[in-house]
């Protein structure tokens, strides 16, 4: 999993992943993925949603007490519909980091699985991370490495974008802000910097409102001793 990079924040913070207003930046990299959007469309389903639509549904259980499969799919479609920050995984922008991600690991020998597209990569990866880290402390251990992930890839972006003058035309996508670069590698650390931070937000969301639902406590990072 790409968002699993292993580290931690260095500042213990509460997320409340029920508020979906903007919360503010806590002196900490990771919270900065639920200040307001800049420049997303807003879907059909966006803004048309009933009073039931305004918080995800609920998971349900399993005999054994696993989280029931369509139950899942319900929460993860509900995040796309109507979470702003996991519907930029159907943003055109995304996609296509999604699709040149995908063809630079083919072209540098990394083994690719054959996602449809960075919806479907999300999606699978969310059920993946739920099936390998199935108690509490896996899943915290989990949430707080994407946070992490999403911090450093933020950081890394922002950088680069502020050494190469790379947000002077906010249309730009983040491909074409790329072509500014001098080398490849410094290409590839952008993209794929915009790619983790755009899939990690996402991941982060979903997950963290899943933990919560799972085991009735508000989600706090672990914070390396």
């Amino acid at each position: 999993m790409e968002c699993g990079h292993p580290s931690s924040p260095k500042h213990r913070i509460e997320y409340d992943f029920d508020d979906k207003s903007a919360l503010a930046d806590r002196n900490v990299r990771a919270p900065t993925l639920f200040l307001p959007a800049k420049n997303v469309e807003i879907t059909d389903e966006m803004s048309k949603a009933t009073p039931q639509e305004t918080e995800p549904p609920k998971l349900r259980r399993t005999t054994e007490g696993g989280i029931e499969m369509n139950s899942l799919a319900d929460t993860v479609e509900w995040f796309l519909n109507f979470d702003e920050r996991t519907a930029r995984m159907r943003h055109p922008m995304n996609e296509e980091l999604f699709q040149w991600k995908q063809q630079t690991d083919a072209a540098h020998g990394i083994e690719i699985y054959p996602f449809e597209n960075a919806e479907a990569r999300f999606a699978i990866g969310v059920i993946q991370a739920l099936g390998e880290n199935n108690t509490e402390p896996k899943l915290r251990q989990w949430v707080t490495d994407v946070l992490t992930a999403l911090g450093e890839a933020k950081q890394t972006r922002e950088d680069l974008a502020e050494m190469f003058k790379l947000n002077e035309d906010a249309e730009q996508s983040a491909l074409e802000k790329a072509a500014k670069l001098t080398t490849n590698d410094e290409k590839r650390i952008y993209l794929t910097s915009c790619w983790l931070e755009a899939l990690c937000t996402a991941e982060a969301r979903v997950l963290g409102w899943i933990y919560q639902e799972l085991y009735d406590i508000p989600f706090q990072p672990i914070v390396a001793e």
